[in-house]
C-alpha cells in the first residue's frame, strides 16, 4: 500500500503545481480552435492584404515566398525580409502542406509573381494538422507546382531546415532528424523532375561538426523557427535561387 500511497500523493502534488485553467484562458483556446475550423486554410489571411496590391510594373520580378512559420517569422526579428524588392511573404505559422495548396491561388496566382518559393512540410511531419506523410508531402508540393505553371509562375522548391533538441528533448522525437534528411532527398527529386529550382536552407542551418544533423543553437530560438542569425545565412542562398529560375527559359 505504501507505494501506492506515495504515487497517489506525488500525482497530487504535479497536480497542485500546474496551474488550473481559467475563464480566459479557455475561451481564448477556444476562439482560436473556432478560427480555425472556419477558416481552416487561413484564406483571410492575406485575402485583404492581397486585393489591394496592385499589379506587376513592367520588367518587375515578383516574387511571393509561401510557406509556414519558418517563412512567416521571417522579418519579425531584426533580420529584415528583403528590403526594398517587390517580394511578398505569404508565410503563416503551423501551416501544413495541404492547407498551403488551397490558399496558393489566392495567395501566389493571384499576385501575379515571375517566382514563387514554396516551403512546407516540417508541420506534416509534426502532425500539427494531423497525419503526413513523405507520400502527402509531395503529391501537395506537386499540385502547387503545376498550378504555378500553368500560370507562367517559375518555381523554387525550398529543403525543409533542421530542428534541434536545443531547448528541450522532444523535438527529434516528433520530427526525426532521419526523416527530414530523407524529406529533404525527395524534394531534391521533385525539383530536378519538374524543372524546379532546389533551395537548400538546410545545408547552412545543420550542425554537421556535432554529426547530430541538428540545427546549431546559435541560429534558434526555440529548436525549430530560425532566428535572426538563421535568417540571415537562408537570405543569400535564396536570392541565389532566385536568380537561377529567373535564368531559366
Amino acid at each position: 500500500m505504501k507505494p501506492l500511497v506515495g504515487l497517489l500523493l506525488l500525482g497530487s502534488c504535479l497536480c497542485a503545481q500546474a496551474p488550473a485553467p481559467t475563464i480566459d484562458s479557455m475561451t481564448t483556446e477556444l476562439s482560436a480552435a473556432r478560427r480555425k475550423l472556419v477558416d481552416w486554410a487561413g484564406l483571410t489571411v492575406y485575402g485583404s492584404d492581397n486585393t489591394e496590391i496592385a499589379a506587376p510594373k513592367p520588367g518587375e520580378n515578383r516574387v511571393v515566398f509561401i510557406g509556414d512559420n519558418v517563412t512567416a517569422g521571417w522579418g519579425k526579428g531584426k533580420t529584415p525580409f528583403f528590403p526594398g524588392k517587390p517580394w511578398f511573404n505569404r508565410g503563416i505559422a503551423l501551416q501544413t502542406t495541404p492547407q498551403m495548396l488551397v490558399r496558393f491561388r489566392q495567395d501566389v496566382v493571384m499576385l501575379e509573381p515571375k517566382v514563387v518559393v514554396i516551403q512546407g512540410g516540417l508541420n506534416d511531419i509534426g502532425m500539427v494538422m494531423g497525419p503526413g506523410s513523405e507520400g502527402t508531402i509531395s503529391d501537395h508540393l506537386h499540385s502547387m507546382i503545376d498550378i504555378a505553371k500553368a500560370h507562367g509562375i517559375k518555381v523554387v522548391l525550398a529543403s525543409l531546415t533542421p530542428i534541434c533538441d536545443c531547448y528541450n528533448s522532444i523535438e527529434t522525437r516528433i520530427r526525426p532528424v532521419g526523416k527530414i534528411a530523407a524529406i529533404n532527398g525527395t524534394l531534391r527529386d521533385i525539383a530536378a523532375e519538374t524543372g524546379s529550382i532546389y533551395l537548400n536552407y538546410y545545408s547552412v542551418l545543420v550542425d554537421t561538426a556535432a554529426g547530430t544533423r541538428q540545427m546549431k543553437k546559435e541560429l534558434t530560438n526555440n529548436g525549430i523557427d530560425p532566428n535572426d542569425a538563421g535568417y540571415a545565412l537562408m537570405a543569400p542562398l535564396a536570392e541565389k535561387a532566385i536568380a537561377d529560375a529567373l535564368a531559366t527559359k
